[in-house]
């Protein structure tokens, strides 16, 4: 068995995409093979004290180990709470007139034609 494996680092911006493949030992944790893939030259506001990352959309810690085929995703921060963007959605409606003020969900039709 090999001891080299294939694997991606991925980090997304708005307007691009990067996605770099490489190949690593086998027994590279995700921070080493972030470093070797060289992503942080590129993108310098990667700062890997304070994104998350993951492997295949689920996170993990920098100290885990990789399998051939994977792909580390680097996270960016969310720039707005989808809580909070939701709950600000529901209240406009809601003045709106555009959902129920009791539930917040849309107004029955049917229940305006029976009064």
């Amino acid at each position: 068995m090999s001891n080299i494996i294939t694997i991606e680092v991925a980090y997304a911006l708005p307007e691009k995409q990067s996605l770099l493949q490489l190949q690593v030992d086998a027994d590279s944790t995700v921070e080493q093979a972030i470093d070797k893939s060289g992503i942080m030259t590129s993108h310098p506001e990667i700062d890997l004290a304070a994104l998350k990352v993951g492997i295949w959309s689920k996170t993990c810690k920098l100290e885990a180990s990789l399998k051939d085929g994977d792909r580390i995703e680097i996270y960016r921060p969310l720039i707005a709470d989808p809580k909070e963007v939701r709950k600000r959605r529901a209240e406009k409606a809601v003045q709106e007139g555009r959902a129920d003020k009791v539930t917040g969900g849309r107004p029955n039709p049917r229940k305006k034609a029976e009064d």
